[in-house]
């Protein structure tokens, strides 16, 4: 029998096992070619309907048309988008608003303002980035807005977007893609990193609106431009083929779970029983987000009494199978990670542990 551990790290991250199980067959042989699709040609007749069906499933399941959006499969990870973006559509004397909630707001912003004049149009700074903002002070000649809609280090989530108008709106949504629904149409680019939510690492999934190509930039570097890639369809350099047939799976796999509605409610409870606990027992665990409206159903960050005590809960978490709990190495504590592929009774397992442990510390 496999024997799976309950895996709550935030990065790469835990797969559906069925997933898994398909992939595994076609790393050994794809589409009855006698090769793997670790070998194919990602111009072979036979991976066109990977990239077809992949684009027309996340489409679907988003809401959104083809005629309006493209779904591209890019490298680099989300920190390559934090420079393309800028490169594309800002310029020396423009502006872009930005708002500024963690970690990877603020990279998105270095990035930024090596091409033009960044906006900070809000920030949670000021409590640690411990809440979402709700007020924004946007630039009337900015050329985009952009946000993070899950923050994993900081524990804090968009539940509701601010409602902007007559400007592109660009989001990193590389920890909470597709893990709840969303008027996608609202957004004009939003790209994620395939690693939490949505496949392994090795591609970042980009959807943009097709009318963004008239606002690109010209004469930046032929990999950094959007117009190459919506152009090449994604195939101007060679892909991360596993990773987008991976992702294709996991497109599939969400529909069969009752698309963003039947995820959502899974994830919903999750995070609630998960939540409840360490509110009832704060004395014990203590939540990095008291703001509830602004609390991640991604990732639940909390701390205890001292580093010891917080050491000692990783070490016996891992004999008991739940792995990957500890908090991010920038701040500490502890974290754990619930995308759309941990299982609801990986948390009932968690809030068991959890408080077994507070009874012998």
């Amino acid at each position: 029998m496999l024997k799976r551990v309950y895996n709550f790290n935030a990065g790469p991250a835990v797969l559906p096992l069925p997933v898994l199980e398909e992939a595994s067959r076609c790393v050994l042989e794809f589409s009855n070619l006698g090769m793997s699709i670790l070998e194919i040609s990602h111009r072979a007749k036979e991976f066109d309907p990977v990239m077809e069906n992949s684009e027309k499933d996340l489409l679907h399941i988003m809401g959104l048309s083809g005629d309006d959006y493209k779904v591209l499969f890019l490298q680099g990870g989300a920190s390559t988008q934090f420079c393309m973006i800028p490169m594309n559509f800002l310029s020396k004397d423009k502006t872009a608003d930005y708002v500024h909630t963690g970690t990877w707001s603020k990279g998105a912003m270095k990035e930024a303002k090596l091409f033009g004049n960044v906006n900070i149009a809000a920030s949670s700074e000021d409590k640690a980035f411990t809440y979402i903002p709700e007020k924004f002070n946007w630039s009337s000649d900015a050329l985009y807005v952009h946000l993070t809609s899950n923050n994993t280090i900081e524990g804090t989530q968009y539940h509701e977007f601010p409602h902007i108008d007559n400007k592109p709106v660009m989001v990193d949504m590389s920890s909470d893609f597709l893990s709840k629904r969303v008027d996608f149409k609202q957004f004009d680019l939003i790209y994620a990193g395939a690693q939490k939510n949505i496949g392994p690492a090795g591609v970042t999934v980009v959807v943009f609106k097709k009318s963004l190509l008239e606002k690109c930039n010209k004469d930046i570097p032929t990999m950094l431009s959007y117009k190459t890639h919506v152009e090449k369809n994604s195939l101007y350099n060679t892909p991360p083929v596993f990773s987008i047939y991976v992702v294709s799976l996991v497109a599939k796999w969400i529909k069969e779970q009752g698309g963003l509605e039947g995820i959502e409610k899974v994830n919903n409870k999750k995070a609630e029983l998960l939540y409840n606990v360490i509110d009832e027992m704060s004395d014990i665990y203590h939540p990095v987000v008291t703001d509830k409206k602004s609390r991640s159903n991604m990732n639940v960050v909390f701390r205890m009494a001292s580093e010891d005590i917080e050491k000692k809960f990783v070490s016996k978490s891992k004999e008991a199978g739940l792995i990957g709990l500890k908090g991010h190495r920038s701040v500490g504590g502890l974290r754990a990670s619930i995308y759309n592929a941990f299982p609801l009774e990986g948390i009932e397992v968690l809030v068991d542990f959890m408080k077994k442990f507070a009874k012998e510390i």
